[in-house]
């Protein structure tokens, strides 16, 4: 992102940051972008935990240990959530004592994987769809969960912080059986939030400090977290629905 706003400057001779946004903190990039995602979808988490019955102490289940999955898991874990398997692309970890993350991560990097963690169990990677938790995050692949794995969810809740995780039929599968799923279009959307905050900042030539990009980002999740909510108990719809209609009537109301 940094050497495509670098070429564009050059081509139209001027420094334009704003033509990209995930550049390096020093040249145009906003803080706090790193974590964004995760940070993002912990406002989305806190705003919607008390509706769903959520309770402190909840299991919780993460498919993908990168950015997005790793920053998630740190939130939760010092919010007091018990995090008890997550899976990388070769294998899951599982220790129904919980998991300490930090522990993870750093095996990840001196390892390469999850694999033979010391302190938790290693199975197949696909295996952490079916643990029983309160809680499942896919935060890895698109359609991951799908029409033959759906039925082995075990979780009350299924938080997407990856794209497009969940296929249509699974999404039947999960409302049959009375899962609750918070959708991709709203609780990943803190990075590309934190992206047109870096955007803003290079048009007025200003630089947030983390706090406030925090702050910022803060209110707009929970807004619009507290909106996905009201449209559906309003029209009796699942949450991804009710993220529809609120983008719908925000674009006809932009049209009018």
């Amino acid at each position: 992102m940094t050497i495509i706003a670098d070429e564009y400057s050059k081509v139209v001779g001027k420094w334009t940051p704003g033509v990209s946004t995930g550049k390096y903190i020093n040249r145009g990039g906003s803080e706090g972008r790193h974590s964004a995602t995760a940070q993002g979808a912990w406002y989305v988490f806190e705003a919607l935990a008390g509706k769903l019955d959520i309770k402190k102490n909840a299991t919780v289940a993460i498919q993908g240990f990168g950015n997005a999955g790793y920053y998630f898991a740190r939130l939760l874990k010092s919010k007091g959530y018990r995090i008890i398997a997550i899976s990388d692309s070769k294998n899951s970890v599982h220790n129904p004592a919980g998991l300490d993350v930090e522990a993870l991560q750093a095996w990840k990097e001196k390892k390469g994987s999850l694999t033979n963690f010391a302190g938790a169990k290693t199975f197949p990677r696909d295996a952490v769809f079916g643990v029983p938790v309160d809680i499942l995050i896919p935060a890895a692949l698109e359609n991951s969960l799908h029409k033959e794995n759906a039925s082995g969810v075990k979780a009350k809740v299924i938080f997407e912080l990856a794209n497009g995780p969940t296929t249509p039929e699974a999404d039947a599968i999960f409302q049959k059986k009375g899962v609750v799923v918070v959708p991709d279009i709203l609780t990943n959307a803190g990075g590309v939030t934190v992206s047109y905050f870096e955007w803003v900042q290079n048009m007025e030539n200003t630089h947030w400090t983390e706090e406030e990009v925090n702050k910022k980002l803060h209110k707009k999740m929970t807004k619009a977290a507290v909106e996905v909510w009201d449209a559906s108990r309003k029209y009796k719809t699942s949450l991804r629905i009710g993220a529809f209609v609120v983008a719908l009537g925000r674009i006809l109301k932009a049209m009018k």
